[in-house]
């Protein structure tokens, strides 16, 4: 390339980055030799003159779209359903452990027999009634049920 077309392109460059820079048009002044000028004003004396607007800015902070906002906020409240789904199951499943525990505690009570549930033999000593071996399969029942909501609870059922 000639000097005076490097010379010529750079200064372009430059009025175009400046101008870019600075969000202002630049004008394209041709002249009635067929010489273009580029500036911030229109040349004196030119044939045509063209303004060219310099691409919007990519920095910065920028406006959202009708859709971007959309997409947005559609894409917050899908989170905030998730957390609070989330939340919800963490409370099913705190709960379930808790129900857990008083089962196996009521379990754990009852081991001992209650008044009623043992019978004397005709040598001495006594045995334990079918009433008692009916409470603790109840307890153990309950534990059994409990431990499955609780399972069930984890894997989010």
């Amino acid at each position: 390339m000639s000097p005076v077309k490097v010379a010529f392109f750079g200064s372009l460059l430059l009025l175009l980055g400046a101008g870019a820079a600075s969000a202002q048009p630049v004008f394209k002044s041709t002249m009635p030799d067929g010489r273009v000028v580029y500036g911030e004003k229109p040349a004196a004396g030119a044939a045509k003159v063209e303004t060219i607007e310099p691409p919007p800015s990519r920095t910065g902070v920028s406006g959202l779209t009708p859709e971007e906002k959309a997409l947005a906020e559609q894409l917050a409240n899908q989170r905030a359903a998730a957390a609070a789904a989330a939340a919800a199951s963490q409370r099913n499943v705190e709960q379930a452990r808790k129900q857990l525990q008083q089962a196996e505690a009521a379990r754990d009570a009852g081991k001992e027999p209650l008044p009623g549930e043992r019978i004397g033999l005709a040598g001495g000593g006594s045995r334990l009634t079918e009433a008692y071996a009916a409470r603790q399969k109840s307890l153990e029942d309950a534990v059994l049920i409990a431990r499955k909501r609780l399972e069930e609870a984890q894997q989010g059922r």
